[in-house]
């Protein structure tokens, strides 16, 4: 039996990709996790392991769904292994049902940890130099006052603004920038208040 696993990281990412692309691999069940990709708490792959059997195997869209970090990736296939669980990979090729996949698996989550730590040293070496030429790291900030109280105002218009997305594009800033000054718990308490305003 093969059990699919799909993680989407933000409120406004779809996992229909990942639902159809298990799906189209046979996977008789597809449990979906919400959560920021650094969450350790994840119900949804506890309930998948805990649904699969010995002979069975676990799907998942890409391996860093699975997990964020090597150690996290080996500790979670190390434990799906012990429980004679087999893991399936689809866009990376990967199959622990075979010697060929297990060693492929290994080789492709150290060098996945490899580019996420070379990005991290990059950017590292990056502001030191910047800062021994005398200027402050990262960018001048794009979130003034003024397009603050706009952001409060399009996330509370549910009507209008139903997806984050749009918010995003009708303040014309970037994605990253955006979830710095708006976190998920940020968002959900703004469309909550709005959500109660309308209701009185």
């Amino acid at each position: 039996m093969l059990v699919g696993y799909a993680h989407v990281s933000t409120l406004d990412q779809s996992p229909a990709l990942q639902r159809d692309a298990l799906r189209t691999a046979g996977c008789e069940r597809i449990l979906v996790e919400e959560a920021s990709g650094s969450h350790r708490d994840r119900p949804e792959l506890i309930a998948a392991l805990d649904y699969l059997r010995k002979g069975e195997t676990l799907v998942v869209w890409k391996l860093s769904r699975l997990a964020r970090s090597l150690k996290q990736v080996i500790k979670t296939v190390s434990d799906i292994g012990e429980r004679g669980v087999s893991l399936k990979v689809l866009t990376q090729n990967i199959d622990t049902t075979t010697p060929e996949g297990r060693l492929f698996f290994h080789m492709t989550a150290a060098f996945d940890e490899f580019q996420r730590e070379l990005i991290v040293e990059n950017t590292r070496a990056g502001l030191e130099a910047a800062h021994r030429r005398g200027r402050r790291g990262g960018r001048p900030s794009v979130m003034t006052e003024e397009r603050r109280k706009q952001a409060e105002a399009l996330l509370k218009d549910t009507t209008h603004y139903p997806f984050i997305g749009d918010v995003i594009d009708q303040l014309k800033i970037g994605r990253t920038a955006f979830y710095r000054y708006f976190p998920t718990d940020r968002i959900r308490q703004l469309r909550a208040e709005h959500s109660e305003s309308a209701q009185t």
